[in-house]
């Protein structure tokens, strides 16, 4: 079309510039072509040539047009000096046999590079790099198209994971104790076949004769699974293992029992306050917020110094560059022309980084990281004693669902931020300095990878490790004194000391109720997760057939694409759907031990816990007299 009409062949001026792209950040950087100008030509070059030095002051008529090389890019004058025309890069200063391929001219890989300055690499380099920017260019193009064909069935897929999510947390009222039982049943299962696997394994190596001491010691780790001694070491571990959770299903049945009625209970407030479960996404848009607004002062910041400008070329080895000032400072107002260095420019450097003003603006970054992180973490703890209240007026209603307050999660929310935003916001100080030492200690750790000895490497270790367990330690602590925030009202201190002294108290029941919440959900998770998964994989696959002419799957260059986006947003679903739950589940448990501590049964003090529980603690509520009727 126009000029470039009956031109199908693109030539590229400087081929061995592609080598510096075949780094996939430096291709998108230059729009995933070759820094390179390009042309549209009607054939290749079919010979060698490089302009001569007795050609620069030559016009490109001369040089280019006479002699059929129209390989300039359109426009350029006949009357035009050769060297102003490479100095702006519109002719090419050599050009090389070639051959058309893919609509480009591909050079010969047997012909020899000009002697130019800033050439360097063989031709088979250069080639590799257009490759590698042209390859780029069309995956990144055919993700986009992917992701244009199937964006619908990817949203179909995650409103599939939000529904089983919702479904898996609501059906728990009805089949939390024989989930419960059958994932018991299927972990002893696996340990007891892992038992038997290693008994055979070991009886024929033993009757082989394999021993440990014919092998020896080897750093071929697979070398020791051909001797009696490993399998032996594996049989007796499971074993244990099998012994230690069969005495825990005898000796702590009652309290398995516990924790399913309270998952029981759990699925039942969500139910009842169905509004919880969205309330992620409230939690999502304020940490954007939060993000965001870091970023944009970090970012002015950052740009608030003062500029610096310094004289750069692209080929500075060149002998008519030796007499510029390389990297000394100039005006960007005012570019250097008639220069006899080729495509000098005055070019931004960076910002003055010395000075009063910069030490306070990098203090003021200081500040801002340690502001997002105690931001992120207050709004996270907002999230957290905002379920807790919510979830709290459930178990506390005496007659449910007749005693819930008509709107719990925004009662809850109103009442946080009135009463309880400075205790979460102590309580989010506390976790921000253990995070940020371990990010001090994480940068010292990089900084003195290359020169540490053992001694150092092992002392490092240690430190992280202890702050990682510190970390944990915190974050299990808030959460619990958050909970009896919303419970009480009392202070940050004096609840994290009643729900740590209380959680102590019940240790057993803890343990319990956490590790079989944990098995639950994740149970979940891989039920949401896989079901998506496997029914993503047919769908975009073609392996489904027969669903009629609108449900047929969009043709695809890479099907794994939006089959990995489905998996992935069906994982972030299913985690937040079920940190609800999870929620949940604490905020009744702790509400469940302070009922069982403070109430004994009588008309002043009757249990707020569901008949289930009573039945299985044994225990009961006093009728009123009269006509009145209490729970039992």
């Amino acid at each position: 079309i126009g000029e470039n009409k009956d031109k199908p062949h693109l030539l590229y001026f400087n081929i061995f510039s592609c080598i510096l792209a075949t780094n996939i950040i430096t291709v998108a950087e230059n729009g995933l072509q070759c820094p390179t100008p390009q042309m549209c030509v009607s054939s290749c070059p079919e010979a060698s040539w490089t302009v001569g030095e007795n050609q620069f002051l030559q016009t490109v008529g001369e040089v280019f047009y006479t002699q059929n090389r129209n390989f300039c890019l359109p426009g350029v004058p006949w009357d035009m000096q050769v060297f102003k025309s490479l100095k702006q890069e519109l002719c090419p200063s050599f050009l090389l046999p070639s051959t058309p391929a893919l609509g480009r001219c591909f050079p010969w890989s047997n012909v020899t590079p000009p002697e130019l300055p800033g050439i360097t690499g063989n031709i088979s380099q250069g080639i590799s790099g257009l490759i590698d920017s042209l390859n780029a260019r069309d995956i990144s193009v055919k993700i986009f198209e992917d992701f244009a064909q199937s964006w619908y069935w990817i949203l179909v897929a995650l409103g599939v994971a939000l529904v089983l999510s919702l479904l898996f947390i609501l059906l728990l009222r009805l089949v939390a104790g024989p989930l419960v039982l059958v994932l018991i049943l299927g972990v002893l299962g696996v340990l007891a076949y892992g038992i038997y696997y290693c008994w055979e394994e070991y009886r024929v190596l033993q009757d082989k004769g394999a021993s440990i001491s014919q092998l020896g010691f080897t750093t071929n780790l697979s070398a020791y699974q051909s001797v009696q001694e490993t399998w032996l070491a594996a049989l007796i571990v499971l074993a244990v293992l099998e012994g230690i959770l069969l005495l825990m299903l005898i000796f702590l049945r009652q309290r398995i029992r516990i924790a399913i009625a309270l998952l029981t209970e759990a699925s039942k407030a969500v139910g009842q306050m169905m509004s919880t479960m969205f309330y992620p996404l409230i939690t999502f848009v304020l940490l954007l917020i939060c993000i965001a607004y870091w970023a944009v002062t970090a970012l002015y910041l950052a740009t608030s110094g003062q500029p610096q400008y310094v004289f750069w070329a692209p080929n500075a080895s060149l002998p008519s560059c030796e007499q510029v000032p390389m990297n000394t400072s100039c005006d960007p107002m005012v570019q250097p022309v008639n220069s006899s260095c080729p495509g000098l420019m005055c070019v931004f450097q960076g910002y003055l980084s010395t000075g009063l003003v910069q030490r306070s603006l990098f203090n003021l970054q200081i500040y801002g990281v340690l502001g997002l992180f105690w931001t992120l973490n207050w709004v996270l703890a907002l999230g957290q004693c905002v379920l807790a209240g919510a979830f709290a007026s459930f178990y506390w209603a005496f007659h449910k669902p007749r005693d819930i307050p008509t709107f719990p999660l925004s009662s809850a929310f109103i009442r946080t931020l009135r009463y309880h935003a400075g205790s979460l916001a102590f309580g989010a100080l506390i976790l921000t300095l253990v995070q940020i030492a371990r990010v001090i200690l994480e940068y010292i750790d990089h900084k003195l990878r290359g020169v540490q000895n053992p001694i150092a490497r092992c002392i490092m270790c240690c430190f992280k490790c202890c702050l990682w367990c510190l970390e944990k330690f915190i974050k299990f602590l808030n959460r619990n004194a958050y909970i009896m925030i919303a419970i009480y009202g009392k202070n940050f201190c004096v609840s994290a000391k009643n729900a740590f002294t209380l959680l102590m108290r019940n240790i057993v029941r803890v343990v319990v109720l956490d590790k079989v919440t944990d098995l639950l959900l994740f149970f979940g998770k891989l039920l949401v997760v896989g079901g998506v998964g496997i029914l993503s994989f047919f769908f975009f696959s073609g392996r489904i057939q027969g669903l009629g002419k609108g449900f047929e799957n969009p043709h695809l260059n890479y099907y794994w694409l939006p089959i990995m986006t489905s998996i992935l947003g069906a994982y972030v679903i299913a985690s937040g759907f079920f940190s609800v739950f999870s929620m949940c589940v604490d905020t009744l448990f702790l509400c469940f031990l302070e009922d069982l501590e403070r109430n004994d049964g009588s008309l002043d003090r009757p249990y707020y816990m569901s008949k289930a529980l009573l039945k299985i603690l044994g225990k009961k509520n006093e009728a009123p007299q009269g006509n009145q009727k209490r729970k039992t």
